[in-house]
């Protein structure tokens, strides 16, 4: 439970908060308010003879204790831009004071430029400003003493220090206070740059699964719309083949577009749930819709998964998807492609090539896109390694090499599988 202040300490609080709102404000206001108080309060003490019931000597002129009287609260109006000038003509005015014996209390206005002096300025200022105080206090232990010189100076003394170790206290307040606000004020700022910089991971995941996507599953449409044009000529069947194969691909890039989207959407976190990421189950479906495109794709498997972590099985799915829709293309008539995927005690390997031009078109930067920057990306969420390339002459065509390292127990290793068509 939250603790409430007192009803007074809320009052104060308050108080002062509006105090300091109109000091920050109107400061010429406010010093012209607190000067106008204490001149005024010296001119009636002067005005009722208050000051003779304490004064050592009451045989003063007029004039002089209204002059001493001035020149000790008039300075307040010079605390905030001269409080070292401030004081020297209050320590002046308060050793004529103490000198004559007129013992007049508005002296004591001096204790306000003591705490403004700590609250702003160095503590070597505040050093000067206290030694500078001790003059008059010595003048008047001197010129009139009473007592014990200790029982005139300690209690004076003890005094000064209380009103410079309070505004050093406050002094350390307000920077502290100051510190949280920055504090607060900089985690303001890095917390929008962690949503931004979170915003930007965001987007370019989401572009990375649309390439693969739409890049895939258009490559194959394009790859079925090709051969159903030639084959519409001389074989209806196969047109119809093609056809029926691009509406099948169409739908299943329209279903996994669906499943991204709803990730996005706030109002349909559960559906989004539900919807499987790609996995190594699903490597077969992908390599049939490559070859109803027409690349003819051989694949070999070397061991078996044990419990390979879902984020592998989608580096996986997707380094193949990208790899053989790269050989679409820019393999070229002809072009076959070969998948190896082998499972020992180091983790999974992942090797496609193809048999498409030795120099690819567009030039191999155009290979450099989003497609391979996401591949490389996936695999370094995982510590792997992916290696792409021409393969090395005379053989043609290009490689595409990823290695994940292992996280289970060793996989059982069997006698390759190889399937072709």
């Amino acid at each position: 439970m939250a603790h409430v202040p007192h009803p007074l300490t809320q009052y104060v609080q308050r108080l002062v908060q509006r105090v300091r709102a109109v000091d920050e404000r109107r400061p010429l206001v406010w010093d012209l308010l607190v000067t106008g108080f204490f001149v005024t309060a010296g001119g009636i003490d002067f005005a009722g003879g208050g000051w003779r019931n304490v004064a050592h000597n009451q045989d003063l002129p007029a004039w002089l204790v209204l002059t001493t009287s001035l020149g000790l609260s008039l300075p307040l109006l010079w605390r905030r831009r001269h409080p070292m000038a401030a004081i020297a003509v209050m320590v002046a005015f308060g050793t004529l004071n103490a000198g004559t014996g007129a013992m007049l209390q508005v002296s004591l206005v001096q204790l306000i430029v003591l705490f403004n002096i700590a609250l702003r300025l160095p503590l070597t200022t505040l050093g000067r400003a206290g030694a500078l105080m001790l003059v008059p206090l010595l003048v008047g232990t001197v010129r009139y003493p009473k007592g014990s010189w200790d029982q005139q100076i300690v209690p004076q003394v003890w005094a000064y220090t209380l009103i410079a170790l309070l505004g050093i206290a406050v002094r350390s307040r307000q920077d502290y206070t100051q510190a949280l606000v920055e504090r607060a004020r900089q985690l303001e700022v890095e917390r929008d740059q962690q949503a931004q910089l979170a915003a930007a991971a965001e987007r370019t995941r989401i572009a990375r699964e649309m390439h693969d996507i739409i890049g895939h599953n258009l490559s194959v449409i394009t790859g079925l719309a090709d051969g159903g044009k030639y084959a519409a000529a001389k074989s209806p069947e196969h047109a119809a083949k093609a056809l029926d194969a691009i509406g099948s691909t169409s739908r299943q890039a329209l279903a996994e577009l669906r499943r991204l989207l709803d990730v996005l959407r706030d109002e349909a976190p559960e559906a989004a749930a539900l919807a499987p990421q790609p996995a190594l189950t699903d490597l077969t479906r992908l390599i049939d819709g490559v070859r109803s495109a027409g690349l003819p794709v051989r694949t070999t498997v070397h061991g078996r998964p044990d419990a390979l972590p879902q984020g592998q099985e989608l580096t996986v799915y997707r380094v193949v998807q990208e790899a053989l829709t790269n050989t679409l293309k820019h393999g070229g008539p002809g072009a076959t492609a070969n998948v190896e995927i082998s499972y020992a005690d180091d983790g999974v390997t992942v090797t496609v090539t193809d048999t498409g031009r030795a120099a690819p078109l567009p030039p191999v930067a155009a290979r450099e896109g989003r497609g391979l920057t996401g591949m490389r990306e996936r695999t370094a969420l995982y510590a792997g390694t992916l290696e792409t390339g021409p393969r090395p002459l005379p053989a043609t065509g290009w490689e595409v090499r990823l290695h994940l390292p292992g996280t289970t127990a060793p996989p059982h290793v069997t006698a390759p599988k190889e399937t072709a068509q």
